[in-house]
Protein backbone atom coordinates (compact mmCIF):
# COMPACT_ATOMS: atom_id res chain seq x y z
CA UNK A 1 0.00 0.00 0.00
CA UNK A 2 1.59 3.29 -1.06
CA UNK A 3 2.20 6.01 1.51
CA UNK A 4 0.70 9.47 1.32
CA UNK A 5 2.57 12.30 -0.37
CA UNK A 6 2.00 15.00 2.24
CA UNK A 7 2.27 18.60 1.06
CA UNK A 8 1.19 20.26 4.32
CA UNK A 9 -0.06 19.15 7.73
CA UNK A 10 -0.98 20.88 10.96
CA UNK A 11 -3.39 20.16 13.82
CA UNK A 12 -6.35 21.39 11.74
CA UNK A 13 -5.91 20.16 8.19
CA UNK A 14 -3.89 18.05 5.79
CA UNK A 15 -2.97 18.61 2.14
CA UNK A 16 -1.84 15.65 0.06
CA UNK A 17 -0.86 14.97 -3.55
CA UNK A 18 -3.41 12.45 -4.82
CA UNK A 19 -1.97 10.17 -7.51
CA UNK A 20 -3.86 9.55 -10.74
CA UNK A 21 -6.00 6.42 -10.60
CA UNK A 22 -6.74 6.56 -6.86
CA UNK A 23 -10.36 6.85 -5.73
CA UNK A 24 -11.22 9.49 -3.13
CA UNK A 25 -13.66 7.15 -1.30
CA UNK A 26 -15.03 3.63 -1.70
CA UNK A 27 -17.33 3.73 -4.71
CA UNK A 28 -20.23 1.79 -6.21
CA UNK A 29 -18.41 2.21 -9.51
CA UNK A 30 -15.63 -0.12 -8.36
CA UNK A 31 -16.73 -2.24 -5.39
CA UNK A 32 -13.60 -4.39 -5.57
CA UNK A 33 -11.24 -1.44 -5.05
CA UNK A 34 -10.25 -1.12 -1.39
CA UNK A 35 -7.35 1.34 -1.72
CA UNK A 36 -8.71 4.91 -1.46
CA UNK A 37 -7.32 8.29 -0.47
CA UNK A 38 -9.68 8.48 2.52
CA UNK A 39 -8.47 5.07 3.66
CA UNK A 40 -4.82 6.08 3.42
CA UNK A 41 -5.45 9.25 5.41
CA UNK A 42 -7.37 7.32 8.07
CA UNK A 43 -4.42 4.96 8.49
CA UNK A 44 -2.04 7.93 8.64
CA UNK A 45 -4.21 9.45 11.39
CA UNK A 46 -4.42 6.06 13.15
CA UNK A 47 -8.15 5.65 12.69
CA UNK A 48 -9.27 9.24 13.28
CA UNK A 49 -12.27 10.49 11.30
CA UNK A 50 -11.48 11.86 7.84
CA UNK A 51 -13.35 14.98 6.65
CA UNK A 52 -12.92 15.40 2.91
CA UNK A 53 -13.76 18.92 1.73
CA UNK A 54 -13.64 18.64 -2.05
CA UNK A 55 -12.81 15.91 -4.52
CA UNK A 56 -10.77 15.10 -7.58
CA UNK A 57 -11.92 12.62 -10.21
CA UNK A 58 -10.19 9.25 -10.08
CA UNK A 59 -7.91 9.91 -13.10
CA UNK A 60 -6.98 13.44 -11.91
CA UNK A 61 -3.91 13.96 -9.73
CA UNK A 62 -2.84 16.78 -7.45
CA UNK A 63 -3.66 18.81 -4.34
CA UNK A 64 -6.47 17.63 -2.05
CA UNK A 65 -7.42 19.25 1.27
CA UNK A 66 -8.68 17.18 4.21
CA UNK A 67 -9.87 18.52 7.57
CA UNK A 68 -9.39 17.04 11.04
CA UNK A 69 -12.70 18.31 12.47
CA UNK A 70 -16.29 19.03 11.47
CA UNK A 71 -15.84 22.75 12.16
CA UNK A 72 -12.75 23.16 9.97
CA UNK A 73 -14.37 21.06 7.24
CA UNK A 74 -17.46 23.28 7.33
CA UNK A 75 -15.41 26.48 7.10
CA UNK A 76 -13.38 25.21 4.16
CA UNK A 77 -16.47 23.81 2.42
CA UNK A 78 -18.05 27.26 2.75
CA UNK A 79 -14.91 28.82 1.24
CA UNK A 80 -15.14 26.49 -1.78
CA UNK A 81 -18.86 27.13 -2.22
CA UNK A 82 -18.42 30.91 -1.92
CA UNK A 83 -15.53 30.83 -4.44
CA UNK A 84 -12.94 32.05 -1.93
CA UNK A 85 -10.54 29.26 -2.88
CA UNK A 86 -8.17 29.84 -5.79
CA UNK A 87 -7.84 26.61 -7.83
CA UNK A 88 -5.17 26.13 -10.48
CA UNK A 89 -4.85 23.06 -12.71
CA UNK A 90 -2.56 22.11 -15.58
CA UNK A 91 -3.85 20.24 -18.61
CA UNK A 92 -2.37 18.99 -21.87
CA UNK A 93 -4.91 19.54 -24.63
CA UNK A 94 -5.24 18.70 -28.32
CA UNK A 95 -4.14 21.33 -30.83
CA UNK A 96 -2.85 24.88 -30.48
CA UNK A 97 -5.22 26.93 -28.32
CA UNK A 98 -5.50 30.70 -28.17
CA UNK A 99 -3.11 32.30 -25.68
CA UNK A 100 -5.99 33.04 -23.27
CA UNK A 101 -9.59 31.83 -23.20
CA UNK A 102 -12.50 32.53 -20.85
CA UNK A 103 -15.14 29.82 -21.23
CA UNK A 104 -18.51 30.44 -19.60
CA UNK A 105 -20.61 27.73 -21.27
CA UNK A 106 -23.29 26.53 -18.79
CA UNK A 107 -23.08 22.85 -17.92
CA UNK A 108 -25.99 20.50 -17.30
CA UNK A 109 -25.38 18.06 -14.50
CA UNK A 110 -24.31 14.65 -15.79
CA UNK A 111 -25.69 11.91 -13.55
CA UNK A 112 -24.32 8.43 -13.09
CA UNK A 113 -26.99 5.75 -12.91
CA UNK A 114 -25.48 4.32 -9.72
CA UNK A 115 -23.43 7.01 -7.97
CA UNK A 116 -25.96 9.81 -8.57
CA UNK A 117 -29.20 7.87 -8.30
CA UNK A 118 -30.51 10.23 -5.58
CA UNK A 119 -29.83 13.42 -7.59
CA UNK A 120 -32.46 15.35 -9.55
CA UNK A 121 -32.51 14.38 -13.21
CA UNK A 122 -34.48 17.46 -14.30
CA UNK A 123 -31.97 20.05 -13.10
CA UNK A 124 -31.15 22.59 -15.81
CA UNK A 125 -27.75 23.76 -17.01
CA UNK A 126 -25.79 25.60 -14.32
CA UNK A 127 -23.46 28.61 -14.75
CA UNK A 128 -19.82 27.56 -15.20
CA UNK A 129 -16.71 29.60 -15.91
CA UNK A 130 -13.10 28.56 -16.52
CA UNK A 131 -10.11 30.75 -17.37
CA UNK A 132 -7.46 29.15 -19.57
CA UNK A 133 -3.94 30.46 -20.16
CA UNK A 134 -1.59 28.78 -22.60
CA UNK A 135 1.82 28.00 -21.11
CA UNK A 136 3.35 26.26 -24.12
CA UNK A 137 2.75 24.51 -27.43
CA UNK A 138 4.42 21.51 -29.03
CA UNK A 139 4.26 19.89 -32.48
CA UNK A 140 5.66 16.38 -32.87
CA UNK A 141 6.58 14.90 -36.25
CA UNK A 142 4.18 11.97 -36.04
CA UNK A 143 0.71 11.76 -37.63
CA UNK A 144 -2.52 11.58 -35.61
CA UNK A 145 -5.54 10.35 -37.56
CA UNK A 146 -5.67 12.45 -40.75
CA UNK A 147 -3.31 15.13 -39.43
CA UNK A 148 0.41 15.02 -40.35
CA UNK A 149 1.60 16.32 -36.96
CA UNK A 150 0.64 15.80 -33.34
CA UNK A 151 -0.05 19.23 -31.84
CA UNK A 152 -0.62 19.94 -28.16
CA UNK A 153 -0.97 22.86 -25.77
CA UNK A 154 0.00 23.05 -22.11
CA UNK A 155 -2.70 25.00 -20.29
CA UNK A 156 -3.14 26.64 -16.92
CA UNK A 157 -6.81 26.19 -15.98
CA UNK A 158 -8.48 28.28 -13.29
CA UNK A 159 -12.13 27.32 -12.66
CA UNK A 160 -14.33 29.91 -10.95
CA UNK A 161 -17.11 27.37 -10.40
CA UNK A 162 -16.95 23.69 -9.46
CA UNK A 163 -19.24 21.78 -11.80
CA UNK A 164 -18.71 18.06 -12.35
CA UNK A 165 -15.91 17.47 -14.89
CA UNK A 166 -15.94 21.22 -15.58
CA UNK A 167 -12.45 21.63 -17.06
CA UNK A 168 -12.75 18.46 -19.11
CA UNK A 169 -16.16 19.45 -20.51
CA UNK A 170 -15.19 23.04 -21.23
CA UNK A 171 -12.11 21.92 -23.16
CA UNK A 172 -14.22 19.43 -25.10
CA UNK A 173 -16.62 22.29 -25.92
CA UNK A 174 -13.65 24.37 -27.14
CA UNK A 175 -12.55 21.44 -29.36
CA UNK A 176 -9.33 21.04 -27.40
CA UNK A 177 -9.99 17.86 -25.37
CA UNK A 178 -7.52 16.74 -22.74
CA UNK A 179 -4.96 14.11 -23.65
CA UNK A 180 -5.91 10.76 -22.12
CA UNK A 181 -9.54 11.69 -21.45
CA UNK A 182 -11.44 8.50 -22.24
CA UNK A 183 -14.84 10.12 -21.60
CA UNK A 184 -14.64 13.52 -23.30
CA UNK A 185 -11.48 13.15 -25.33
CA UNK A 186 -10.34 12.22 -28.82
CA UNK A 187 -9.90 8.47 -29.30
CA UNK A 188 -7.33 9.01 -32.09
CA UNK A 189 -5.29 11.31 -29.87
CA UNK A 190 -5.51 8.87 -26.96
CA UNK A 191 -4.46 5.97 -29.16
CA UNK A 192 -1.49 8.01 -30.39
CA UNK A 193 -0.51 8.85 -26.80
CA UNK A 194 -0.66 5.20 -25.77
CA UNK A 195 1.70 4.28 -28.62
CA UNK A 196 4.17 7.16 -28.33
CA UNK A 197 4.25 8.48 -24.76
CA UNK A 198 5.64 6.92 -21.55
CA UNK A 199 2.34 7.13 -19.64
CA UNK A 200 -1.34 6.40 -20.05
CA UNK A 201 -3.62 8.63 -18.02
CA UNK A 202 -5.74 11.77 -18.05
CA UNK A 203 -3.32 14.70 -18.32
CA UNK A 204 -5.08 16.95 -15.81
CA UNK A 205 -3.39 17.91 -12.55
CA UNK A 206 -4.47 20.07 -9.61
CA UNK A 207 -1.31 22.13 -9.22
CA UNK A 208 -2.23 24.68 -6.58
CA UNK A 209 -4.84 25.76 -4.03
CA UNK A 210 -4.94 29.16 -2.34
CA UNK A 211 -7.21 29.82 0.65
CA UNK A 212 -7.46 31.59 3.98
CA UNK A 213 -6.48 29.18 6.75
CA UNK A 214 -9.68 28.62 8.78
CA UNK A 215 -7.90 29.03 12.12
CA UNK A 216 -4.83 31.26 11.64
CA UNK A 217 -6.41 33.48 8.99
CA UNK A 218 -3.18 33.41 6.97
CA UNK A 219 -3.69 33.19 3.22
CA UNK A 220 -2.06 29.86 2.38
CA UNK A 221 -0.89 28.64 -1.02
CA UNK A 222 -0.22 24.91 -1.40
CA UNK A 223 1.53 23.70 -4.55
CA UNK A 224 1.94 20.12 -5.70
CA UNK A 225 4.60 20.61 -8.37
CA UNK A 226 5.08 17.94 -11.02
CA UNK A 227 4.57 14.23 -10.46
CA UNK A 228 7.03 11.86 -12.20
CA UNK A 229 4.37 11.22 -14.84
CA UNK A 230 3.95 14.91 -15.51
CA UNK A 231 7.72 15.48 -15.54
CA UNK A 232 7.97 12.81 -18.24
CA UNK A 233 5.27 14.61 -20.25
CA UNK A 234 7.00 17.98 -19.91
CA UNK A 235 10.25 16.42 -21.10
CA UNK A 236 8.56 14.63 -24.01
CA UNK A 237 6.94 17.79 -25.33
CA UNK A 238 10.01 19.94 -24.68
CA UNK A 239 8.32 22.51 -22.47
CA UNK A 240 10.54 24.71 -20.24
CA UNK A 241 13.65 22.93 -21.49
CA UNK A 242 14.35 19.25 -21.06
CA UNK A 243 14.65 18.25 -17.43
CA UNK A 244 12.97 21.43 -16.17
CA UNK A 245 10.54 21.38 -13.27
CA UNK A 246 7.52 23.45 -12.28
CA UNK A 247 9.47 25.32 -9.58
CA UNK A 248 9.72 28.50 -11.64
CA UNK A 249 6.00 28.45 -12.35
CA UNK A 250 4.97 28.01 -8.72
CA UNK A 251 7.38 30.72 -7.63
CA UNK A 252 6.06 33.08 -10.29
CA UNK A 253 2.46 32.42 -9.23
CA UNK A 254 3.35 32.89 -5.57
CA UNK A 255 5.10 36.22 -6.18
CA UNK A 256 2.11 37.42 -8.19
CA UNK A 257 -0.26 36.52 -5.37
CA UNK A 258 1.94 38.26 -2.78
CA UNK A 259 1.01 41.67 -4.18
CA UNK A 260 -2.65 40.99 -3.44
CA UNK A 261 -2.49 38.88 -0.28
CA UNK A 262 -0.81 40.06 2.91
CA UNK A 263 0.53 37.47 5.29
CA UNK A 264 0.63 34.80 2.60
CA UNK A 265 2.23 31.46 3.40
CA UNK A 266 3.53 29.46 0.41
CA UNK A 267 3.91 25.72 0.93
Amino acid sequence: MSELTILYEDEYLLAVDKPAGLLMHPSWLDKAETDTLAGRVKRHWQGAKVHTIHRLDRPTSGVVLIARSDDVARQLADAFRERRVSKTYWAIARGFTDSAIDCDTPLKEELDAIADRQARADKGAQPARTHFRRLGISALDTPVSRYPHARFSLLECRPDTGRKHQIRRHLKHLRHPILGDTRYGDRHQNRWAKAHLPYESLMLRAMQLGFEHPVSGVYTVISAGLSPQWQAAINCFGWFGRGATAAGWTQERSVAMDSDQRGTEHL
